[in-house]
C-alpha cells in the first residue's frame, strides 16, 4: 500500500461542504479541513463540522479540523461608486471618521492608525496593487501621496510594511468565533496577523481558561512576525507560512527564501509547518494546474513542509476534487526521492542536541538500513511521532496513541499515520496490536521488520528514549 506522507489542508466552503464531496476529498488525500472564519456564519461552519465527523466515522479515518480566525484585518470603507481611480501624484486621505469614500478620501477601520503611522511610511491597498506614502497625520487622518494608482474598490485590505502596530491579533469577533470552535472541539486554531510572541501567549491564556487542547497555529504574514520568528516558533504549536499577505509586506521576491528558512526552523524545533496561498490557484477555473504551480508544490515539499494548503481552489473552485488529487499525485512523486533530513547536523550546537534527537536519528537510520516497512511510535501527546517526523524517514510512521485528540492533531504532521488504541501498556502490547493491525489491513507481510520507539516508561510524558526492532 502507498502512503502519502505530505499532509493536505483544504479550505471547505460551498463547493465542498456536502458529505458526498467531503468523502471523496478524504479518499483523494485530504488530511485537515480548514474553516475560514473571514467568511461564512456559524450555521454554515457547523454543517461542515458535522458532515466531516460523519465522514470520519464512516471511513474510520482521522481528519483534523482547523479553525482559522479572521484576525485584525485593516480595511478601507466603501466608495460612493463601485470603483474609483487613484491618480499618481495626487493626495489621498485615510480617516477614522465613517465617511463614504471618493477619489481623494476613504474611511479606515483601525481607530488609532493615525497615531501609529509616521511620515514616510508606505500604505498599500488592494493586495499591494496601490501604493501610497504618508505625508502627514493628525489625530484622525493620514494624508498620503499616491505613488502607484489605478482603479480600486471599497472594502479592500490595507497593508503597512515596516509599521509596527499595537493592534491585538485577537478581535472581539475572533473571541466569539473561538467560543464556537472550542464548543466544537476543533483540533487547531490558526491566529492571523501574528506580530509578536505575546500574541501567541494571549491566545494560549484564552484556550487554557476553558481547558481546550487545540493546538495554536501561528500564521506568518507580517514583516514583524518574520523578525520575531524564533520567539514565535518557541511559543506556538505549529506555523503556517501565509504567503499572500506576507508577499505584500516583504516583497514577493523575498518570500521563497523566507519560506525555506521558516520551514527549516520549524523542522528543527519539531513544530509542524503548513505552506499556504495560491498553490494551485489556476485550478479554481481549470482542471489542470500550471507547471509553475506544480513546481511550487513540489518545492515546498522538498523544503521540508509538513503540509500544503488549498484555499479558494476548494471553497468556490470548479475542480476541488481534482486539486486535492493533483496535490496527492505531486506529493507521491516527490516523496519517492525525498532527501532524509539530518536534524542533528543542522542543529549544529552540541548543547541543543538532546537524547530524543539521537534516538530518533537512530530509529530512522536503523529503519532505512534494515529495510523496515514501518516505524511505530508509541505516543501519548504526539511528541514522539513529531520528533521522528522531523527526519523525514522513508517509512510511514504508525503513530499509536490511546488519545483521540492526539491522533486528530497528528493529521498535520509529515509521515504520521495516527492509530487510536484504547489501552497499550508497553512494547509487548504494541507488538501484539501491530501484528493484528498490519495483518487485518493487509499492509505488511510476515518476515518484514518494524522499528518501535517511545518514551519509556510509556504514558509518563518522557522524551523519546527507547527503540526496538521487531520482525513480524
Amino acid at each position: 500500500m502507498i502512503f502519502k506522507k505530505t499532509k493536505i489542508v483544504a479550505t471547505i466552503g460551498p463547493a465542498t461542504e456536502s458529505k458526498a464531496v467531503l468523502g471523496k476529498l478524504v479518499d483523494a488525500g485530504l488530511n485537515v479541513m480548514r474553516l475560514n472564519f473571514s467568511h461564512g456564519d456559524f450555521a454554515e461552519h457547523q454543517t461542515r463540522v458535522n458532515n466531516l465527523r460523519e465522514v470520519m466515522k464512516e471511513k474510520g479515518q482521522f481528519v483534523g479540523i482547523l479553525q482559522d480566525l479572521a484576525g485584525p484585518k485593516i480595511r478601507i470603507g466603501e466608495f460612493y461608486k463601485e470603483c474609483v481611480t487613484l491618480v499618481p501624484g495626487e493626495s489621498f486621505t485615510l480617516t477614522t471618521d465613517k465617511i463614504v469614500g471618493d477619489e481623494h478620501n476613504a474611511y479606515v477601520n483601525y481607530p488609532t492608525l493615525p497615531k501609529e503611522l509616521k511620515k514616510g511610511h508606505l500604505v498599500l491597498l488592494d493586495d499591494g496593487k496601490k501604493k501610497l506614502e504618508v505625508i502627514s497625520t493628525t489625530q484622525k487622518t493620514i494624508k498620503c501621496k499616491i505613488l502607484v494608482g489605478g482603479e480600486t474598490k471599497g472594502k479592500r485590505g490595507v497593508n503597512l510594511p515596516g509599521a509596527y502596530l499595537k493592534i491585538s491579533s485577537i478581535t472581539e469577533k475572533d473571541r466569539k468565533d473561538l467560543e464556537f470552535g472550542i464548543k466544537n472541539k476543533v483540533d487547531f486554531v490558526a491566529l492571523s496577523f501574528v506580530r509578536r510572541p505575546e500574541d501567541i501567549e494571549e491566545l494560549r491564556v484564552l484556550l487554557k481558561k476553558v481547558k481546550s487542547e487545540a493546538m495554536i497555529v501561528a500564521k506568518i504574514e507580517t514583516e514583524e512576525a518574520v523578525e520575531n520568528i524564533d520567539a514565535i516558533i518557541r511559543l506556538t504549536d505549529a506555523v503556517m507560512v501565509a504567503r499572500g499577505d506576507l508577499a505584500i509586506e516583504i516583497g514577493a521576491e523575498n518570500v521563497p527564501m523566507i519560506q525555506k528558512q521558516i520551514i527549516k526552523k520549524c523542522r528543527l524545533a519539531g513544530k509542524p509547518v503548513i505552506t499556504a496561498t495560491q498553490m494551485l490557484e489556476s485550478m479554481i477555473k481549470f482542471p489542470i494546474p500550471t507547471r509553475a504551480e506544480v513546481s511550487d508544490v513540489a518545492n515546498a515539499i522538498l523544503d521540508g513542509t509538513d503540509a500544503i494548503m488549498l484555499s479558494e481552489e476548494t471553497t468556490l473552485g470548479d475542480y476541488p476534487l481534482e486539486a486535492v488529487k493533483m496535490m496527492t499525485t505531486v506529493a507521491l512523486r516527490v516523496e519517492k526521492e525525498y532527501p532524509r533530513k539530518d536534524v542533528i547536523r543542522q542543529k549544529g550546537r552540541i548543547d541543543e542536541i538532546v537524547v530524543s534527537d539521537c534516538v530518533s536519528d537512530a530509529v530512522v537510520e536503523i529503519a532505512e538500513n534494515t529495510a523496515a516497512s514501518f516505524i511505530a511510535a508509541l505516543t501519548y501527546s504526539g511528541k514522539t511521532a513529531r520528533t521522528i517526523s522531523r527526519f523525514k524517514p522513508l517509512q510511514p510512521i504508525l503513530a499509536i496513541s490511546p488519545k483521540e485528540k492526539t491522533c486528530q492533531q497528528l493529521s498535520v504532521s509529515f509521515g504520521c499515520l495516527p492509530i487510536c488504541v484504547q489501552k497499550i501498556s508497553g512494547t509487548v502490547d504494541a507488538m501484539d496490536f501491530l501484528r493484528k493491525y498490519l495483518t487485518q489491513n493487509k499492509i505488511s507481510k510476515k518476515g518484514e521488520k518494524v522499528v518501535i520507539t517511545s518514551g519509556w516508561p510509556f504514558g509518563k510524558n518522557i522524551d523519546t528514549n527507547m527503540l526496538i526492532v521487531e520482525t513480524l
